[in-house]
């Protein structure tokens, strides 16, 4: 048996999930079941694979609720269905930065996700430090993440790292790093979404937002 962990880079995973719906002609993908679409890549990875853990970075867009207040209610609520089917959610955060405009010299307030690639890369160093799995499937396409898939091959020789590169977001660095790789196919995100209404083990309902 080949026990599997995945590693999920949310926000690389939600634009290749904004890209795909714009390509499917508006066909909804937001709702993902990411166990759904896990599980439907594991002949992929061979040696009897079975999923041993899934963790899904992310984090919550807070500062985006004055101008969208329920953004911070959907990201919630999908949470919630992910962990119904035993996802592990890691939650990071958004940090203000000023930035300098080149042009009109303007200072300019932006927000920037933390945390969750140093994240992903202590995972990935804990499950194999744990023995949790065999192979680990790092689901992104960012670049940030090679630094700690070195050390980990350096200190784990006998497992195995594989990158699953969201649709549109594969990376030729990435790949030249470990022996294995794919890609995500769009019409795998349509085919492995929620059911809508989702019902939760706790009896809560969870309704897919309409633009999703």
């Amino acid at each position: 048996m080949n026990r599997v962990a995945f590693l999920i880079d949310g926000f690389n995973l939600y634009h290749s999930l904004k890209q795909a719906q714009r390509d499917l002609g508006g066909t909804g993908t937001k709702w993902l079941d990411i166990k759904g679409l896990c599980s439907s890549y594991l002949h992929l990875i061979g040696g009897r694979a079975e999923i041993s853990q899934i963790y899904y970075f992310s984090a919550l867009a807070q500062h985006l609720e004055a101008t969208n207040p329920d953004v911070t209610k959907r990201h919630r609520n999908y949470i919630a269905c992910l962990e119904a089917t035993g996802v592990q959610v890691q939650l990071g955060r958004f940090k203000k930065k000023t930035i300098k405009c080149n042009h009109c010299h303007h200072e300019i307030k932006r927000y920037e996700e933390k945390e969750t690639d140093v994240a992903m890369a202590a995972y990935l160093l804990e499950c194999f430090i744990q023995d949790q799995c065999d192979t680990v499937v790092l689901i992104t396409g960012d670049t940030d993440l090679a630094g700690g898939v070195k050390v980990a091959q350096r200190l784990f020789p006998e497992k195995k790292i594989c990158f699953a590169f969201p649709y549109k977001r594969k990376n030729a660095e990435l790949k030249t790093l470990v022996r294995q790789s794919f890609q995500i196919n769009k019409h795998s995100y349509a085919q492995h979404q929620f059911s809508d209404p989702f019902i939760c083990p706790d009896g809560n309902t969870m309704h897919k937002p309409s633009s999703w």
